[in-house]
C-alpha cells in the first residue's frame, strides 16, 4: 500500500529555506539538486515508513512516534499513520535540532 506523504507548512518553509540558503551562498543548480533529492527521499516513504529511525532527541525524552531520514546533512523527520506519513521537519543535521524538535513536534 502506498501512503501518502504530505508535508507541514512548516517543512514546505524548511525546504524554500535550505534552497534559498543554497542558491544564495553556492549556486542556484545545486539548490535545485538538493531540492530534488530531498524530494526522492520524501517520495520513498510512500512505499516504506518504517524504514527511518527514532531521532535520538526525541528517544531521549521517551518520544517514540516519529521518525527520520537523511539526505545528509539534511533530516528529514515524520510520522507515520495508517494511510499518511507526515513529514514535519527537514533541517541540517549540523544544528542542534532540540530546541527545534520540542517547538515544533512536543508543544503541539
Amino acid at each position: 500500500m502506498a501512503y501518502r506523504v504530505p508535508l507541514t507548512a512548516d517543512a514546505e518553509r524548511d525546504l524554500e529555506l535550505i534552497a534559498e540558503h543554497i542558491a544564495e551562498h553556492d549556486l542556484p543548480e545545486k539548490a535545485l539538486y538538493v531540492l530534488e533529492r530531498i524530494q526522492s527521499v520524501i517520495d520513498e516513504l510512500a512505499d516504506s515508513p518504517q524504514r527511518g529511525s527514532i531521532p535520538q532527541e526525541l528517544l531521549n525524552v521517551g518520544v517514540r512516534d516519529y521518525r527520520e531520514v537523511f539526505f545528509k546533512p539534511f533530516r528529514i523527520i515524520y510520522r507515520a499513520t495508517e494511510s499518511d506519513v507526515y513529514v514535519y521537519v527537514i533541517a541540517d543535521g549540523r544544528r542542534n535540532l532540540q530546541t527545534l524538535l520540542s517547538r515544533r513536534l512536543l508543544e503541539r
